[in-house]
C-alpha cells in the first residue's frame, strides 16, 4: 500500500467512515480531487461507483468534463451514473442563489441514487485545504465554535421531501490531504484530471478569493498557515465533541416534547446558546435566537416565526409549532360520517390532521347522555341544518354549557388557559344561523342542551 492511500485508510478507520461489505457513491466532477478520491477508494477495495452531475453552467467545458468522466470510469470498470440539471432554471423558480441550486439539486439526486441502489453513503472530494477555506469563510460571516471546526468527515442530511427526498449519509476520506498532496499523487501515477476554469479566476466567488488572493497573502506571514489552521480545526473538533454533549444535557433539562421551561432554560451557563442549539433545526437564525433571548420575560402571545415553524411565549414556556396553515370550514347539509382535514397540533407531523365528525338522531334521556369530552348531544328541535365545522373566528361568543351568560370563546380558551397555538386550532360546530352548537370537545352551548322536554337527541362524536 501506497504512502498515499495507507494515510487515507487510517483517516477511514480512525473516523470510522467506510465498511468493506457496503457499496458506495462516488461524487466525480473530473478535478483533480474527485479523480483522487475514486482512485484510491478502488484501490483500497471498496465497492464503488461514480455520480458525474452536469449542472449546464459552463456550456463546452461542461460538456468536456463529463466526457472525461466517462473515459475515466470505462478505463477503471467504474459504472457511472450521469445526469443533467437546468440549475438556473431551478434557482431562478426556488428563488435561491445559483450555487445553493446546484447544491439541492446534486444531493436531492445522491439521495436518490443511493436509495435506489443499496448504497450506504455518497463520497466527496473535500480535502484540508476546502477544510482552511471553510473556516476563513465562517470567521468572515460570524460564526460559533462548529464553524471553527471546518468541515466534518461525514454528514447526515435528513429525509425532506424537497431538497432529499431520502436521508443521506455524506463522507469526506480526503480530509487528511492537502490539494498540494493530491496533485502529487495524481502526478506520479501519471492520471490526468481537468480544471474548472472558474476556480481560476479571484472575481468569481469568496472561496475564490480566500483561495488565490488571501491565503497567499497569509502564507507569506506564515508559510505553515494553512496547517495550523487545519490543526487548529482538528482541536475544536475534539473540543465540540465534549460541547455537543454538554448541550445535548441541557436541551434535555429545559425541553419536553415540543416545549422548553424558560424557568429552567435562565439556569443554563449560556441560555441564548442552548436555544439556538434547539432552534436551528427548525430555520431560525443566530439574530432571531439572539433577539429571543432579550425577549423571555415578554409577555404571553409573543410570536418568532421562521421561514418554516413558529416560536411561542406562553406564559413560563416556548412553544414550537410548525407554521399554521388556515383551513377552510366544512359544511354538513345532513346526518352522517365526515373526514374533516385540520390543522395539525404539536411536533409530530408537518402534515394535516384528519377528524371523523359522526353526525346522528338518537333516542335517549338526559341521564343517558354520555359524559364524554368528545360526545356532543344536543336537542335536535333546536338545531338547525345545514351545520358548519371550522376553527374559532375572532368575536365569536357561546354560552357554555351550565350558564346563561354568553361568553367570548377567546375568554372561555384563556381560562382555561389554552395557549394561542391551542385557540386558533380549537373547532367549532355551528348551525345554519352561524350560533355556536358546540366547542369540540369542551362544551356544548347550553341554549341546545337536551333537556326533560327533548323528543330526539342529535349526537355528534369526534375522534381521530
Amino acid at each position: 500500500m501506497s504512502g498515499m492511500n495507507k494515510r487515507v485508510a487510517d483517516f477511514i478507520k480512525k473516523h470510522q467512515l467506510l465498511q468493506q461489505e457496503e457499496h458506495y457513491l462516488v461524487a466525480l466532477s473530473g478535478g483533480a480531487d474527485s479523480v483522487c478520491l475514486l482512485l484510491i477508494l478502488k484501490q483500497l477495495g471498496y465497492s464503488v461507483e461514480a455520480v458525474h452531475c452536469n449542472f449546464n453552467l459552463r456550456g463546452e467545458e461542461a460538456e468536456r468534463d463529463e466526457l472525461f468522466c466517462v473515459s475515466l470510469c470505462e478505463e477503471q470498470h467504474i459504472p457511472l451514473h450521469r445526469i443533467h440539471f437546468d440549475t438556473r432554471e431551478y434557482a431562478s423558480s426556488h428563488h435561491v442563489s445559483v450555487e445553493m441550486a446546484a447544491r439541492e439539486l446534486r444531493y436531492r439526486y445522491f439521495a436518490q441514487l443511493c436509495q435506489d441502489l443499496s448504497a450506504a453513503a455518497v463520497c466527496v472530494a473535500h480535502h484540508q485545504d476546502d477544510t482552511v477555506e471553510t473556516i476563513l469563510m465562517n470567521l468572515l460571516r460570524g460564526t460559533g465554535i462548529h464553524g471553527l471546526a471546518g468541515i466534518q468527515p461525514v454528514s447526515y442530511l435528513k429525509a425532506m421531501s424537497n431538497p432529499f427526498p431520502a436521508p443521506l449519509t455524506v463522507v469526506r476520506p480526503l480530509l487528511c490531504l492537502s490539494r498540494s498532496d493530491i496533485e502529487q499523487y495524481l502526478e506520479n501515477i501519471g492520471q490526468l484530471y481537468i480544471t474548472d476554469s472558474t476556480n481560476l479566476h479571484a472575481d468569481e466567488t469568496l472561496r475564490n478569493k480566500l483561495r488565490l488572493e488571501v491565503i497567499p497573502l497569509l502564507q507569506q506571514v506564515t508559510p505553515s498557515v494553512k496547517e495550523n489552521i487545519a490543526q487548529s480545526a482538528r482541536y475544536i473538533q475534539e473540543a465540540a465533541k465534549v460541547f455537543d454533549e454538554v448541550m445535548k444535557e441541557h436541551v434535555t433539562k429545559v425541553m419536553n416534547g415540543n416545549r422548553i421551561s424558560i424557568k429552567l432554560l435562565k439556569t443554563t451557563p449560556s441560555p441564548e446558546y442552548v436555544l439556538y442549539t434547539i432552534l436551528k433545526d427548525y430555520g431560525f437564525s443566530s439574530p432571531q435566537v439572539e433577539q429571543m433571548g432579550e425577549r423571555l420575560d415578554a409577555g404571553s402571545g409573543t410570536v418568532f416565526c421562521s421561514s418554516t415553524h413558529e416560536v411561542l411565549i406562553d406564559r413560563d414556556e416556548m412553544i414550537i409549532e410548525p407554521l399554521y396553515k388556515p383551513v377552510k370550514p366544512m359544511q354538513i347539509p345532513e346526518t352522517g360520517t365526515y373526514l374533516y382535514h385540520g390543522a395539525s397540533s404539536g411536533m409530530d407531523t408537518d402534515e394535516d390532521s384528519t377528524m371523523r365528525f359522526r353526525f346522528s338522531f338518537a333516542e335517549m334521556s338526559i341521564s343517558e347522555i354520555p359524559h364524554d369530552k368528545c360526545i356532543a348531544c344536543l336537542d335536535a328541535a333546536a338545531v338547525s341544518f345545514p351545520l358548519t365545522i371550522r376553527p374559532v373566528q375572532q368575536g365569536d361568543r357561546f354560552v357554555p354549557f351550565g350558564m346563561k351568560g354568553s361568553k367570548l370563546v377567546s375568554d372561555y380558551l384563556t381560562d382555561r388557559k389554552y395557549s394561542l397555538f391551542d385557540k386558533r386550532r380549537q373547532l367549532v360546530v355551528t348551525d345554519s344561523s352561524n350560533r355556536i352548537v358546540w366547542l369540540v370537545n369542551e362544551r356544548p352551548d347550553n341554549r341546545f342542551c337536551v333537556t326533560h322536554d327533548t323528543e330526539r337527541v342529535l349526537q355528534i362524536t369526534v375522534t381521530p
